[in-house]
């Protein structure tokens, strides 16, 4: 249902011309004004509080005049906004998108050139844009800088990530805003590739807490055709700039109007509940141009990818000694190869054993021999296999199975490369079944010069995205920039990564407890992570007697995380002889629903703590994880969130009393209770660790 209505306001403030728009609730105010050089400003309130102070906004061109002074108030207009929609795969079967809006024509005085600034007030936050209208004084341009700012009112604590150009792989630091500083970080981190243009330069989502208790979330939404937005710092003052990646000649972006940057948007509010459950970014995106979608389906997988990173087996075929130049050239076997038809049937077995959806073959294409240290333009051809793995044999193995096929399409960071051949490669998922692929941008962009979060990159994962629903097929993205809510759009781009991820445990310093306690408040707020949770054997010296390296978390927590970290696609990332060995954990991983009808989010502190309930799309069952930073944690639950009238039997996957993260990782116990809405539960989290609970109606 949808309401639009139409509301002219202006009105004098002091010496500008200035509007305000507030939320539906009329907690959340922004208020835009011109100073008296014609700079447009804006700044926010919270209740009775400002949380943004005056801030400047502009953007400056490229061998032309700059946007940012010299302006006067063309028009005005006010709308209101209210409309319910329904994701193809979601947190929720439904989404509410209600706002108010301003719209300000802006036209500058000596050039005529003419710039909307259109300002949304939702109940979580508020979000701005340029507008850029089809006009004769502006037609082709190029974008030299943003002058967006965000000037903050206080010392607030921060969770910041440096602002990278070409990775987001990092762990998060939690500081004092004044304490940013990219140059006491840990650069050990297992990072190839990093880009990082000063002390003071941040990512966005930026989740900040004020020491008065606002909850603050700098982000950016329905990035289209336009680099990615980092924030420079101004740790003394508390402010913010935006800081645009530019291209491989130093300029920001191209653009021809009539177009639109992408929306800043700051959610605001004094329960973190309200930041990690919101949909402002989706809301910000534009509806799903797909028509029909029924191929776009939820996925639980496992595959052959975690046996490498632990060193169990090998991505190349011949190890490196015996490089290959050419596709199809004979290479002799290491006999380490993880991606044989047999390993890959065993796997095929275990997943229609347990009933799983998907099998993803990681290391199946010839190619992995030549790669490692070179920027080389081509390293993949993705269709050629290697000569042990057989993939009509397996494409057949698999659907008798009643099993897909997912299709990992590692890139090298040769994008050039990957465009050229992106028909070929689809139509030979396409050809042997493949419903899904796994992208990958390791490694140095080429063209040589681009960045991960340049405008040719962000285009460039679109456009994968979009050809691959030409062909029916789901993408999920790893290495790519942050999602800014695209999946409403293309809903087959179902996941990505573009945040520090599982793997890391297994070779590096890993992910403190305290890195899935922020994921949700800040890389989630994008769209769904592919974070491979599930880890049951967790020291790496399970492996290898000599390793110290672990997954940083308790079984426990693995089980939660699959609430947690939502996402519609979910690995069991672990190996199937693991999950042999814990068969009744396990269950929890077989059982967990993948798409959504209500989330309720119980309990959420960044950095600490956080507490969803879910319930199952079109079943009456739900789901419970919480989960903790390197601190126990001892809560108690309503569950009010079950319905009314109905008993269940709760199954409680928990920490053992004597469980720790360092200590006792696997220390579990499972245990059943009935209960009703009006029941409590207290959950007892371990260090580092996570409760999982399934309620199943039993009446």
């Amino acid at each position: 249902m949808k309401q639009l209505f139409f509301l002219f306001a202006l009105f004098t403030f002091g010496f500008t011309q200035a509007q305000t728009v507030s939320s539906p609730s009329g907690k959340i105010a922004l208020t835009f004004a011109l100073t008296a050089a014609g700079q447009p400003t804006y700044e926010v309130n919270y209740k009775t509080k400002t949380v943004v102070m005056k801030s400047n906004l502009g953007i400056k061109l490229k061998d032309k005049t700059a946007l940012n002074a010299d302006f006067e108030i063309q028009t005005s207009k006010n709308n209101t906004f209210n409309e319910s929609w329904k994701p193809v795969l979601g947190e929720q079967a439904s989404i509410v998108n209600h706002y108010n809006e301003l719209v300000v024509g802006l036209v500058q005085k000596g050039t005529n050139i003419k710039v909307n600034l259109v300002f949304r007030a939702f109940d979580e936050g508020v979000a701005f844009r340029y507008d850029f209208p089809k006009q004769k004084e502006l037609n082709y341009f190029i974008i030299a800088d943003e002058e967006t700012q965000f000037n903050l009112t206080e010392n607030n604590k921060v969770f910041w990530l440096p602002g990278d150009f070409d990775s987001n792989e990092y762990e998060y630091n939690e500081t004092k805003f004044s304490e940013i500083d990219n140059s006491k970080i840990n650069m050990n981190n297992g990072i190839g590739v990093k880009s990082i243009p000063g002390k003071y330069t941040v990512q966005t989502p930026l989740m900040m807490k004020s020491p008065s208790g606002v909850y603050l979330n700098i982000f950016e939404a329905a990035v289209v055709n336009y680099p990615v937005m980092h924030l420079k710092a101004d740790v003394t003052n508390y402010k913010l700039k935006s800081e645009l990646v530019p291209n491989a000649i130093g300029d920001k972006a191209y653009l021809q109007t009539p177009c639109v940057s992408p929306w800043r948007t700051i959610m605001i509010s004094d329960d973190a509940r309200d930041i990690v459950s919101s949909k402002m970014i989706l809301n910000l995106n534009e509806p799903s141009k797909i028509d029909d979608t029924s191929w776009i389906k939820p996925m639980k997988y496992v595959g052959i990818w975690w046996e490498m990173h632990v060193g169990n087996s090998t991505w190349d075929y011949a190890g490196s000694q015996n490089a290959t130049t050419d596709f199809g050239t004979k290479l002799a076997s290491s006999g380490r190869h993880g991606a044989t038809t047999e390993n890959t049937k065993r796997y095929i077995d275990f997943a229609a054993k347990h009933g799983f959806d998907g099998v993803l073959v990681e290391g199946w294409n010839e190619g992995w021999e030549d790669w490692s240290g070179n920027w080389k333009e081509e390293v993949f051809d993705f269709v050629t296999p290697y000569p042990d793995f057989d993939i009509a044999a397996i494409s057949a193995y698999a659907k008798a199975k009643n099993v897909k096929m997912i299709m990992h399409h590692e890139t090298s960071g040769s994008v050039s490369n990957y465009e050229r051949r992106l028909d070929r490669a689809f139509e030979n998922m396409v050809k042997y079944n493949y419903p899904a692929v796994k992208t990958g941008y390791v490694g140095k962009i080429i063209p040589r010069g681009e960045m991960h979060d340049g405008q040719m990159m962000v285009n460039h994962f679109a456009h994968v995205v979009k050809r691959a629903a030409d062909y029916k097929l789901m993408v999920n993205s790893h290495e790519s920039s942050h999602p800014t809510g695209l999946g409403r759009t293309y809903p087959n781009y179902v996941a990505a990564e573009a945040a520090r991820g599982t793997e890391f445990n297994a070779w590096s310093v890993g992910n403190p407890p305290m890195h899935e306690t922020i994921l949700p408040f800040t890389r989630q707020l994008g769209g769904p992570m592919d974070y491979t949770p599930g880890i049951f054997e967790i020291k790496m010296s399970h492996y290898d007697k000599n390793k110290k390296e672990q997954v940083h978390t308790t079984l426990a927590k693995q089980l939660a995380l699959y609430l947690t970290m939502y996402s519609p696609i979910q690995m069991a990332a672990d190996l199937p002889e693991n999950y042999e060995k814990y068969p009744d954990a396990f269950q929890f991983i077989k059982d967990v629903a993948l798409d959504w009808d209500e989330s309720i989010y119980l309990e959420a502190e960044p950095g600490d703590y956080l507490t969803v309930a879910r319930k199952a799309k079109g079943k009456q069952s739900w789901f419970l994880g919480a989960i903790t930073d390197e601190n126990a944690r001892q809560t108690e639950i309503k569950l009010d969130f079950l319905a009314k009238g109905k008993k269940y039997k709760a199954t409680i996957y928990e920490d053992a009393k004597d469980a720790d993260w360092k200590k006792n990782p696997i220390a579990y116990r499972i245990r059943t209770v009935e209960v009703t809405a009006n029941s409590k539960i207290k959950l007892n989290l371990a260090p580092g660790g996570g409760t999982a609970i399934c309620f199943e109606p039993t009446n």
